[in-house]
């Protein structure tokens, strides 16, 4: 009896449904009407701008409509021993949606309370018939790069080149056509001193030059800031280099078979008799330089070293103990540790001459040899070296 009572129930409650209409807007075809989602945009606002603007596109609104507009900010709620986001005062008003579904409104940094980076209000834009949130949070307008050489960021060696900070100052509401005031400190107790050619103007990025002979001997911590300032406002951020002593930039593995050659600044395996070959392997299996690319007037020497020499990776270190040793034009793979130091001249110029280590990690008898080598003590050599 209960099935039979359950079941009859449950065809009651299908028919009903099938006999209820649900409320969906249609047109006069009797077409159900799909309505667009609101939507919003922000001119955003910077640590250098003065206000902000937000646009709302309200498709199920009608021109005319009267917005409520307000800002939220999280605000202490003391019922809930919290913070919330609650309508912050001062900021209620109304705008009208226009012809084109849209309505705008404007809020200074003040009337918004945005005083730093990181502060956010989240702007409010509700009618009877459709409504639209935005967040917009405060940014810094100055940022900037680790130092670079040739668009590559580096660690600054404590050498007579020069990196550059690549500095951009950018505000929301226009160009900036200010100027860049750098400051540096070499140490916590030093005092602030302008880097040279400061102020910066004209074309971003602003490029303010470093050189590891900033440094004083035994501190290894440079401070710098970087101050711009527009509309009455001044945006002020701070960057920390650590200088290290001379090193090889970069670190590659290869390998190299009979017939092989190796172009070592852009590692790129060619055959052994290619122009561009800087390396190439001997019957016997010795590593030299490839004979075109010797036959050009260039030159590769090779200096035996070992693996702490590798490790420890100082420039200055291995340049030394090239010049006091004593070279030859191959190197055997298999002797001693298979670690050498390497110098390579292609030219007159003091950036055409390239040193560098090489740590051999296998060898096959007749066949190949793998290893692993370091390159690049000039900045000048990033421009080249890949």
């Amino acid at each position: 009896m209960k099935k039979i009572i359950f079941f009859l129930s449950a065809l009651i409650f299908i028919a009903s449904c099938q006999e209820e209409e649900l409320d969906i807007p249609r047109d006069e075809n009797g077409d159900a009407i799909l309505t667009e989602v609101s939507s919003a945009t922000t001119t955003g606002i910077s640590t250098l701008d003065d206000e902000f603007s937000v646009t709302a596109y309200l498709p199920n609104a009608k021109s005319g409509d009267v917005l409520n507009v307000e800002c939220l900010q999280l605000q202490y709620h003391e019922a809930g021993g919290n913070e919330q986001l609650l309508p912050l005062a001062g900021t209620q008003k109304t705008v009208n949606v226009g012809g084109d579904l849209k309505a705008s409104v404007n809020y200074s940094r003040s009337e918004a309370n945005l005083n730093e980076p990181g502060d956010y209000v989240t702007v409010s834009m509700a009618g009877e018939t459709d409504y639209a949130l935005q967040r917009v949070d405060m940014v810094t307008a100055t940022e900037t790069t680790r130092p670079m050489v040739e668009g590559i960021e580096i660690d600054v060696a404590r050498s007579d080149e020069t990196a550059y900070f690549h500095v951009t100052v950018e505000p929301k509401a226009s160009d900036y056509t200010g100027t860049l005031v750098a400051h540096r400190k070499n140490g916590a107790d030093a005092s602030w001193e302008e880097v040279p050619g400061s102020p910066f103007s004209g074309d971003q990025p602003f490029m303010v030059p470093i050189s590891g002979f900033d440094f004083e001997s035994g501190k290894d911590t440079m401070d710098y800031r970087f101050v711009a300032t527009q509309s009455g406002y001044t945006d002020e951020i701070y960057a920390n280099v650590i200088v290290r002593e001379p090193y090889f930039f970069l670190k590659k593995s290869a390998i190299l078979n009979l017939g092989d050659g190796l172009n070592l600044l852009i590692n790129d395996k060619i055959e052994d008799d290619d122009a561009k070959a800087m390396l190439a392997l001997s019957d016997e299996l010795l590593i030299t330089g490839g004979s075109a690319w010797l036959d050009a007037g260039n030159t590769i020497e090779f200096v035996p070293t070992d693996l702490a020499m590798y490790e420890l990776n100082n420039s200055n270190d291995a340049i030394a103990a090239f010049e006091d040793g004593e070279s030859v034009t191959t190197a055997d793979p298999i002797d001693g540790e298979g670690i050498y130091i390497f110098k390579a001249v292609t030219g007159a110029n003091p950036e055409d001459i390239y040193y560098g280590m090489i740590s051999v990690s296998s060898v096959v008898p007749n066949s190949s040899v793998t290893f692993e080598y370091r390159i690049g003590n000039m900045y000048a050599h990033l421009a080249v070296i890949e």
